[in-house]
């Protein structure tokens, strides 16, 4: 039995905690002893089928999460795909999942209900499996589990938001390390409740689920589109859980802190860590979120901005429970005088992870008095190389590319290489400038893409999308400009204002910055 399967197997069947999981608004316990037998029950069946690659779609039920993990005791290496987003024709969303599927080599795809419903319709060679007639709760027999180990665990899907995606392929020892780094990090221990609104397609949404059934540990999993429907539900679920720890992406933190006003009536006394991550972290707003939240007893130490990717199973660096967000604090030069730069520290790497910074020809421009180059990482955590090419060496480094420095033992991640924008020879972060132009009255926080266009030619430029509403543009684009141009020491040479939901992004929210830049591009020239 690989090692991932094995501890599930002897930590589920031993807690007497729960998974909890929001069905049809209610929560519902099922004890994870039962979890496992469901799990036991979707391994045989696989293993009698002879599947090695399993394809799951659909919401986070007991069938679902019992088939993840009934892929990794069957050995077989699973991969989780998205729902359609709204508005998606529903027949072609079908076509599209299976396509994807197949082209991964799955060779079982398992759903239910409506998701199973539509790509059953369009179903022809590959099989399409109903979850609930698999993943049952009654077992009379001894599981038997394969005594060989697996190659791959999860094939997981980069987000393609800085370009085209690929499937990383995670080994079992690799994703039981990073789960069990994340656990030690932590501070996870019995009386630990974890509360998530995550998709499981996700890596850090994955990653949170297992990291708790691997620790034996109570869980609260809801749908992510309850989030969506309602964002504020979150903490109604973290008020009623009595959870110690959650996480979420940076846009969540801003959204709550931005409309706290509206909050009532909850309790945030018992969390104690809220990890930050799966995008970059705006000191601003996440300060906000801690200090709005602070009068329903949320302490600011809880904060934890962490950094991961999909490459190394998902956590690089996290901070230490109790520490809170540390922001360090440089200046910018720019020919009108200067301004300050503010850059959140992603803590120190988990168990097993090693981080290093080397140089890159496009780092060292935006932070004063700062080593800044790329950031480059190896580990038990890794994956084994990207599907289809080739292999990861146990000792080999991987160049993440991103930029970013050390300060005090931590990490510090202030952009991509590839997205760095040279203008008049200044290099400028994409990051830095959407931060900046978010500020201006009207443009949607999180909806903003900086791009370079002209790269090569005599006047390469600095052209800004958003997503705005609101009665003047011309006026906002004025001041978009005005607030770069003065905060960053670049002037734009555009702003593009769309209508709210018109930039693209992937299916775990990301803004599809290259997608964004081919179309600016295309319109500029």
């Amino acid at each position: 039995m690989n090692p991932l399967a094995a501890t599930l197997t002897v930590r589920l069947g031993a807690s007497a905690a729960n998974l909890a999981l929001l069905e049809d608004g209610v929560w519902t316990r099922y004890p994870w002893p039962e979890i496992l037998v469901r799990a036991q029950n979707t391994a045989e069946r696989l293993l009698d089928d002879g599947v090695t690659r399993v394809g799951l779609v659909g919401e986070p039920t007991a069938e679902l999460v019992s088939a993840i993990i009934g892929s990794f005791l069957a050995g077989a290496a699973v991969s989780i795909l998205p729902g359609p987003v709204r508005g998606a024709e529903a027949a072609q969303w079908a076509r599209n999942t299976l396509n994807r599927f197949g082209g991964i080599g799955v060779q079982r795809v398992l759903s239910q209900g409506s998701y199973l419903e539509r790509l059953t319709e369009v179903a022809d060679t590959s099989p399409v499996i109903d979850l609930v007639g698999v993943a049952h709760a009654q077992r009379s027999t001894p599981f038997v589990a394969p005594d060989a180990d697996a190659p791959v665990a999860v094939l997981q899907g980069t987000a393609g938001s800085t370009g085209l995606p690929r499937t990383v392929q995670i080994p079992p020892a690799a994703m039981l390390a990073n789960l069990t780094g994340i656990n030690e990090r932590t501070g996870v221990t019995a009386d630990t409740v974890g509360c998530s609104w995550l998709p499981l397609y996700h890596d850090m949404g994955l990653s949170f689920l297992m990291s708790g059934a691997v620790a034996g540990v109570e869980v609260w999993q809801a749908p992510t589109s309850a989030f969506q429907s309602s964002p504020f539900r979150w903490l109604n679920w973290l008020t009623e859980s009595r959870a110690t720890c959650t996480a979420a992406p940076n846009m969540a933190y801003g959204m709550i802190g931005k409309y706290a006003r509206r909050v009532t009536g909850i309790d945030l006394s018992s969390l104690r860590f809220a990890l930050n991550g799966g995008e970059p972290v705006d000191c601003e707003l996440t300060e906000r979120f801690a200090a709005e939240m602070s009068r329903f007893g949320f302490s600011a130490n809880a904060l934890a901005p962490s950094y991961g990717l999909a490459e190394s199973t998902c956590a690089v660096t996290v901070p230490a429970p109790g520490v809170g967000m540390l922001v360090d604090e440089t200046v910018f030069r720019t020919d009108a005088g200067t301004s300050p730069r503010r850059h959140v520290v992603l803590g120190g790497p988990v168990a097993g992870m090693e981080v290093r910074i080397e140089p890159h020809d496009h780092a060292a421009v935006e932070v004063t008095d700062r080593e800044v180059g790329e950031v480059v990482i190896r580990g038990t955590s890794m994956m084994s190389g990207y599907l289809g090419g080739e292999p990861l060496g146990a000792e080999e480094w991987f160049h993440t590319g991103d930029l970013g420095y050390f300060i005090d033992g931590g990490l510090v991640v202030c952009g991509r290489a590839k997205e760095i924008i040279t203008v008049a020879g200044r290099n400028v972060f994409p990051a830095e400038v959407e931060q900046v132009a978010a500020q201006v009255p009207g443009v949607r926080e999180g909806a903003v893409v900086a791009v370079g266009v002209g790269e090569g030619s005599i006047r390469p430029s600095l052209v800004i999308a958003a997503e705005f509403r609101g009665p003047d543009e011309a006026g906002a684009r004025t001041r978009v400009i005005q607030q770069v141009a003065s905060g960053c020491g670049v002037v734009p040479a555009d702003v593009v204002f769309v209508k709210p939901g018109a930039l693209p992004r992937t299916s775990s929210g990301k803004l599809r910055r290259f997608e964004v830049k081919r179309t600016l591009v295309a319109d500029w020239v």
